[in-house]
């Protein structure tokens, strides 16, 4: 089974344009991402998909793997795909340009249980989160059956504590692995009313059928969504 990891990243930003490039720490954002990735030991390839000019040139002064891709996607996830049906890949991790403190170990523990279990078309991490935190609607949460696969995912705080002291919070780590298949037919599947409702893309596969399998792991720290951010990141690589 060939493994693929694909990091989509664009220039345009509403909150924080050309983050790709960011210095943190003395190195542009988008190689320190890479570096994490190719830290992982069960991965054969790794692509940077992007749009930009610009990234694609720094991408290749530090000897990564470019794919240009169209500039009209909505998502990542559109993206990948576009990179994906041009490339020889029995499966697709999707690692975000602006998570540079992703761990190696855990794109490992995803492209394990791609390579180990046939049956999974789509799998993605999660982890454990406080009631409090639990509140705040950026931080999505999921409820998981007994085998842990995703029955929901929500902005709103679920389960519902009827009985808070029985409540326990799990929020979604937006890093997914998926079969090549299930990637390329995303487009393709109808829209939700809960997508629509909840802004979650991921309610698209559930719609579906398609079983979404979370691997439960610790948190990673932040991604970089502002220039604030950067401090932020900086100070827990130096920790």
């Amino acid at each position: 089974m060939k493994l693929v990891a694909i990091i989509p990243t664009r220039w345009g930003s509403t909150r924080f344009p050309g983050k790709a490039l960011a210095p943190i720490a003395g190195t542009p954002m988008i190689e320190l991402v890479w570096r994490k990735v190719r830290a992982a030991r069960e991965l054969d390839d790794i692509i940077v998909a992007t749009d930009d000019e610009r990234i694609a040139s720094v991408v290749g002064d530090f000897g990564g793997h470019v794919e240009m891709t169209r500039g009209d996607h909505e998502s990542g996830s559109d993206r990948i795909a576009e990179v994906a049906a041009r490339i020889k890949a029995d499966a697709i991790i999707n690692v975000q340009g602006d998570e540079p403190l992703v761990r190696a170990s855990d794109l490992d523990r995803l492209a394990r249980l791609m390579r180990d279990d046939p049956v999974v078309e789509v799998a993605s991490l999660c982890h454990a989160i406080s009631a409090q935190e639990a509140q705040n609607p950026n931080r999505v949460k999921v409820v998981r059956d007994a085998a842990g696969d995703a029955l929901y995912f929500s902005r709103a705080p679920i389960p519902h504590p009827r009985h808070p002291e029985d409540a326990r919070y799990f929020q979604h780590a937006g890093i997914y692995a998926y079969r090549r298949e299930a990637l390329l037919g995303f487009s393709e599947l109808p829209v939700p009313d809960e997508e629509r409702a909840e802004a979650l893309e991921q309610l698209r596969y559930l719609a579906a059928g398609t079983k979404i399998r979370l691997i439960e792991t610790e948190p990673s720290g932040p991604g970089v969504d502002t220039p604030e951010d950067v401090a932020v990141v900086e100070a827990l690589l130096a920790r």
